[in-house]
């Protein structure tokens, strides 16, 4: 599947292709301080399959659990978190900022021993109006 995706502010832009089945949720330390979220949604883009449109990220290199390197790409202007680039060059896209994030659904979770309680029982919770 062809998608698009951008910062909150637009600066930077990219097109993937992705494959849907491949959409996960993370619930590691790290990926909730990195999202400032409980969870983080990836889509990974599949191999030699991504390309910058637009503007240029900031990067923060994470060093694993393993010791590898782990590059974290985010607008300089908005601090939009836009995607991850492993040691080996696979680019996980963050789902909030895909175009078309309403057709990917997530197919697995990892690292559920660190979730938040809360995050498997939110059905229930009282919706409010927007605006």
């Amino acid at each position: 599947m062809r998608i698009t995706g951008s910062c909150l502010c637009g600066e930077v832009r990219y097109e993937a292709e992705v494959d849907p089945p491949t959409v996960g949720i993370c619930h590691c330390t790290d990926c909730q301080r990195l999202t400032g979220s409980a969870y983080r949604v990836t889509v990974p883009a599949l191999p030699g399959r991504f390309r910058l449109l637009a503007g240029e990220t900031k990067r923060y290199r994470k060093i694993g659990d393993r010791g590898r390197p782990s590059d974290q790409h985010f607008c300089g202007t908005c601090g939009s978190p836009l995607w991850r680039e492993s040691a080996d060059g696979e680019i996980g896209l963050r789902l909030g900022c895909v175009d078309q994030r309403l057709a990917l659904r997530p197919t697995h979770q990892s690292f559920a021993q660190s979730a938040l309680p809360f995050v498997f029982d939110i059905k229930d919770l009282p919706l409010e109006r927007d605006g």
